[in-house]
């Protein structure tokens, strides 16, 4: 046993003060992180000496430790390759195992959204048919409607657009006047969401927010709870969008 006791030795020593690094945005002192992490100070400052010399710990001029620009630069090299349906894979399970339902990321592609990512929810609940690289109109989806909102940002854009898509109705729900769906999309833009209430499918209802993996003004894409309407209503989805948008990282 070292003097650090069983919890902390060698290489895991080095990657709990790296850990609890990360965990500090505004810095510790050797003594905190030596009581943070259960070790003695000369072992921590070995661990802390490691790590500033790969450039992953920093000390600033009070005498704190933050992390290195070498391992920021590194973990955001490493996030911005990964693809985003890995990326946002996390949130979708989340939010599949929070409601029990289907949770999607899809993206734009013209007068269509694709899935490029799908979690069900857990083993012997129904399931939707969707599939990974699926389409479904924009103009009766949620994610469809959300995206929209952000690409065409005037009614007139809108209107011009919905005129030039026919919308077609897929169910009784399905909004296909270019005014209405131009007053929906405003909607959305205004409050941060979309709902779709059977429009694209009866029986099913989604909520969907906006998902940032790129640029601050565009959304990579969107993630949308598809709910069966006898066993989670919309309404119910609508009064969590505080929790959704939280779990998706969403801006509020």
């Amino acid at each position: 046993m070292t003097d650090d006791g069983p919890r902390v030795v060698g290489a895991e020593r080095v990657l709990t003060v790296l850990r609890e690094l990360a965990q500090r945005s505004n810095g510790a002192s050797l003594d905190e992180l030596s009581q943070a992490v259960g070790g003695s100070k000369p072992t921590i400052h070995r661990a802390l000496a490691s790590l500033r010399k790969m450039g992953f710990a920093r000390q600033d001029e009070r005498g704190s430790y933050l992390l290195g620009d070498e391992f920021i630069r590194l973990a955001f090299a490493n996030h911005e390759e990964r693809p985003e349906y890995l990326r946002i894979q996390p949130a979708l399970q989340s939010l599949a195992h929070r409601f029990g339902e289907t949770v999607h990321y899809a993206v734009l592609d013209g007068s269509s959204i694709v899935y490029r990512a799908k979690v069900d929810p857990a083993e012997g609940s129904v399931r939707l048919t969707s599939t990974i690289g699926g389409r479904n109109p924009v103009h009766s989806t949620a994610c469809g409607k959300l995206l929209l909102s952000f690409a065409l940002t005037s009614d007139d854009g809108v209107r011009a657009w919905a005129r030039k898509a026919e919308l077609v109705s897929r169910t009784p729900r399905t909004i296909t006047d270019p005014d209405r769906f131009a007053a929906e999309l405003a909607q959305i833009r205004k409050r941060g969401y979309a709902t779709e209430a059977e429009e694209n499918e009866t029986g099913i209802s989604c909520l969907a927010v906006p998902v940032w993996l790129g640029s601050p003004t565009l959304p990579s894409g969107a993630v949308s709870v598809s709910a069966l309407t006898y066993r989670t209503s919309l309404d119910s989805l609508v009064n969590a969008v505080a929790e959704i948008q939280e779990i998706v990282g969403t801006p509020r």
